[in-house]
């Protein structure tokens, strides 16, 4: 029966904390876009910036141990 006196206070505290941190997470723009990062994801980028960093691709020099394709 003690231990009603303990727990219900603590279940208030924390009801309140997680509606004030989903409160201050939709009013910083947490869930304005929900679609963006699951498309994101999707879009594999990697060979592109590869190429954007070292030039364009056929006018790279080859190395001489590399065979023709």
């Amino acid at each position: 029966m003690e231990s009603i006196f303990i727990l219900i206070p603590i279940s208030i505290i924390l009801a309140f904390l997680i509606a004030y941190f989903f409160w201050w997470s939709g009013k910083n723009g947490q869930f304005d876009d929900l679609e963006g990062p699951a498309h994101r994801i999707i879009m594999d980028d990697d060979d592109t910036a590869a190429q954007n960093e070292t030039g364009n691709s056929e006018n790279r020099e080859k190395p001489e141990n590399e065979p023709e394709r």
